[in-house]
């Protein structure tokens, strides 16, 4: 098929790319070029998303799948006008964080999303949620019910995650900030997780493009625990130290961070308003071939990944080291 990705030089896009050239499809990554090399094989258009005349030679061309990952509305807006016309269908890459209510475990996609973002231009990533609603409208209204699929995925980990948030445990539990080897943890066992390996993603969305799949699909990996999760990040580490787990209220007080940003622990959300966040069914994608791999195998090549970054380089999501020993340090003091 012939395959347009809009992008492909960043972490999703080239996985995406890159399974395609290895399929034999013919592949055309339209980008800045800022964000890296279009995969070997793949053919690279060089355009601003944002200029009037980006999609022009594009447009010109017979597509029969678009991949898009954008957050911004207004790119989306501009791509689905410009190419509703000369391609079959329209694969757009969403997510969970669309939803109205993160509090109900067990949603599906049938819930009350948030208000569409009433602009063009996402400012900040505080209206990321609603900038995903505008950018679904886009697509739907472009190409229809047929024509489109929307994967609203949930936390995407792996091998390249450069948000942080699932290299932290794993490297966390292999390289322990304090002596004795203890590691800060978050005592939720309640919460659950969903993350989803990149590469499984990108596999997906390539047989939903060649099998002409269309519609709405929460994207998500197997639901765990966070104890669950953090027990296999402590395995793939091979950690022997102990763990000391300490509750949200504790974490709160000691201005300790959800999630990701300065001072954080990654896949950790305050309860109860967080409870189904990472708890979303995913039945209607699996039905639709969906297949995540063991989350132990995600975080190994995860960790892999890590050991050969710079440690002292600053990071999107976790404690520092300094940040890790004083908290334990508060912690054996109470």
């Amino acid at each position: 098929m012939r395959l347009l990705v809009l992008g492909g030089t960043a972490w999703l896009g080239v996985h995406i790319a890159t399974m395609a050239v290895e399929r034999g499809h013919h592949v055309t990554c339209m980008a800045r070029g800022e964000s890296g090399a279009v995969p070997r094989g793949a053919e690279f258009k060089r355009a601003d998303r944002d200029d009037p005349d980006a999609y022009d030679e594009v447009s010109r061309a017979e597509w029969d799948v678009v991949v898009d990952v954008s957050r911004q509305p207004g790119q989306v807006g501009r791509a689905t006008a410009a190419l509703a016309g000369c391609a079959g269908s329209f694969l757009f890459v969403s997510s969970v964080s669309v939803y109205a209510d993160g509090s109900r475990p067990g949603d599906d996609e049938s819930a009350a999303l948030l208000p569409a973002l009433a602009g063009d231009v996402m400012e900040t990533m505080e209206t990321y949620g609603e900038a995903k609603v505008a950018c679904e409208r886009h697509v739907s209204n472009a190409f229809g019910p047929d024509r489109s699929l929307i994967a609203r995925v949930g936390l995407i980990g792996g091998p390249g995650d450069t948000s942080d948030r699932t290299g932290y445990w794993p490297l966390r539990f292999a390289r322990p900030a304090a002596d004795d080897g203890s590691v800060l943890v978050p005592d939720a066992p309640d919460l659950m997780t969903q993350v989803i390996d990149v590469r499984d993603v990108a596999t997906w969305l390539i047989d939903a493009g060649e099998g002409g799949v269309s519609g709405v699909f929460n994207v998500v990996g197997e639901t765990l625990s966070l104890p669950e999760h953090l027990a296999v990040a402590r395995q793939v580490a091979d950690h022997h130290g102990s763990v000391a787990a300490v509750d949200q209220k504790w974490l709160l007080a000691h201005d300790v961070a959800p999630w990701m940003g300065e001072r954080s622990l990654p896949l950790w959300l305050p309860l109860p308003e967080y409870a189904g966040f990472g708890s979303r069914d995913g039945s209607t994608a699996r039905a639709a071939g969906l297949v995540s791999r063991p989350l132990a195998e995600t975080l190994a090549d995860t960790l892999a990944w890590e050991l050969t970054r710079d440690p002292e380089r600053p990071r999107r999501a976790g404690l520092s080291d300094h940040d890790e020993r004083h908290l334990l340090h508060a912690l054996n003091a109470a």
